[in-house]
């Protein structure tokens, strides 16, 4: 009788002691418009890269007698006004379109970036010189800007990267500057003031960490500007030069096909179109990336 009490009054003990389950952890599951968005740019920049490389035939060699051909296995996208290949062409194309417009983004953005914590963290007589210099620039419209130093400089490709990445500074000063003169009033930061930090330390380790989120959306939207800027210059025949062409210029040079529906014409159109919704959808959802890789992690 005393053994079966015993038992019976250590079972629940026994139990207790036993530790929980622990909780099942939840599957990540990334916003499905921001991979495909990021699937897009990542492929691009490939095609950036290595599009000459794996492009069937030259940019410039003639390949058929027939001009606007349609779709087949021979020419997956057609041929152009001439008989070249337009998978080639395009391909060819990407590393300008996209390499020139990346070069012009990180231009933009870095100074904008520089000039704008620099700005906020200064103040004074600097920050008043660079915004009025710079408020003075973003008084001009882009499209004449650009117009003005091509025509003055020349099409190539250092002028194109730096009339876009002048253009689009000021743009880039105006949202690092607000954030960083935001996060500067923080206390964090006026915590390692007090504790006798330097300005270079507190800018690497307090303000530029806390910016990185915003800085890269806006540098993603300065990118999708700025192409669609480097396609208008080419479509007006100030862009890229022959024999060379970006995808602004394989869309003027076959306007031509347009009235029969030629791909030579419309699939140029289409990768642009297709790199910067990608770049929209990736920006858009950055913030749902960060959420699920810090809440999970």
């Amino acid at each position: 009788m005393r053994d079966t009490l015993q038992s019976t009054a250590a079972a629940p003990v026994s139990e207790a002691a036993q530790p929980a389950p622990a909780p099942r952890r939840k599957r990540r599951r990334w916003p499905l418009a921001g991979l495909l968005g990021g699937v897009l740019v990542l492929f691009w920049l490939m095609m950036a890269l290595f599009g000459p490389m794996v492009a069937p035939h030259e940019a410039g060699r003639i390949v058929d007698m027939d001009v606007f051909t349609p779709m087949t296995a021979k020419f997956p996208l057609g041929t152009d006004y001439l008989g070249r290949d337009m998978l080639s062409r395009i391909l060819h194309g990407a590393r300008y379109t996209v390499g020139v417009a990346l070069l012009a983004t990180l231009m933009a953005s870095g100074s904008g970036l520089i000039l704008g914590m620099s700005a906020a963290v200064w103040g004074g007589w600097l920050d008043m010189l660079v915004s009025r210099c710079l408020d003075t620039l973003s008084a001009m419209p882009s499209k004449m800007f650009a117009l003005v130093v091509v025509a003055a400089f020349g099409s190539s490709v250092p002028v194109l990267v730096l009339s876009a990445g002048i253009i689009y500074t000021p743009g880039a000063y105006r949202i690092a500057r607000s954030l960083a003169v935001g996060i500067n009033a923080m206390d964090y930061v006026r915590i390692a003031r007090a504790r006798g930090e330097s300005t270079a330390f507190i800018v690497r380790e307090e303000i530029l960490p806390n910016m990185t989120g915003p800085v890269l959306a806006d540098f993603g939207l300065r990118f999708v500007f700025i192409v669609l800027l480097l396609s208008g210059l080419s479509f007006l025949g100030l862009g890229i030069q022959p024999p060379e062409a970006d995808w602004g210029s394989l869309v003027r040079e076959n306007i031509g096909g347009l009235a029969e529906g030629a791909p030579a014409v419309l699939m140029p159109a289409l990768a642009i179109a297709s790199l910067t919704i990608g770049v929209n959808m990736l920006i858009d959802n950055l913030g749902g990336f960060r959420r699920r890789a810090g809440g999970e992690g």
